[in-house]
């Protein structure tokens, strides 16, 4: 089982890292979508919002290879996951596939930490 989620932890960070360092290098080639998605994208990208995603990823995928810090990549990502779930299910079926394929190995890698996040599930607060 160890090997599993080191290979999980391993695939989310490069995949991360890979496509938050093509944010700022522009080493895999993309079109603009149409419709819908391509508005979508450029108003992000005319805002400069992508540049704080790709940051984002960057430093998430990173902490991810190296095994540091897990929790916190975990928690970096999360909301990026659901947005991209969500933009591929509203807006761009054609990327589903890896979304959900990115959306189960950070499930994989969140229940080996998730004792990391034990206290987010308390009802109160000590005073």
């Amino acid at each position: 089982m160890n090997i599993t989620i080191g290979i999980a932890r391993f695939l989310l960070g490069l995949i991360f890292l890979t496509f938050g360092l093509n944010g700022f290098l522009h080493f895999l080639p993309a079109s603009l979508p149409s419709g819908t998605a391509g508005q979508f994208v450029g108003a992000l990208f005319v805002s400069h919002y992508l540049v704080v995603v790709f940051l984002l990823q960057l430093v998430a995928g990173v902490l991810l290879l190296i095994n540091r810090y897990v929790p916190l990549a975990l928690t970096l990502l999360a909301p990026i996951i659901v947005n991209i779930v969500l933009f591929h299910l509203l807006m761009a079926l054609n990327g589903l596939p890896l979304a959900l394929v990115v959306t189960v190995l950070w499930i994989v890698v969140f229940l080996n930490a998730r004792s990391a996040f034990a206290g987010l599930w308390q009802p109160h607060i000590a005073a």
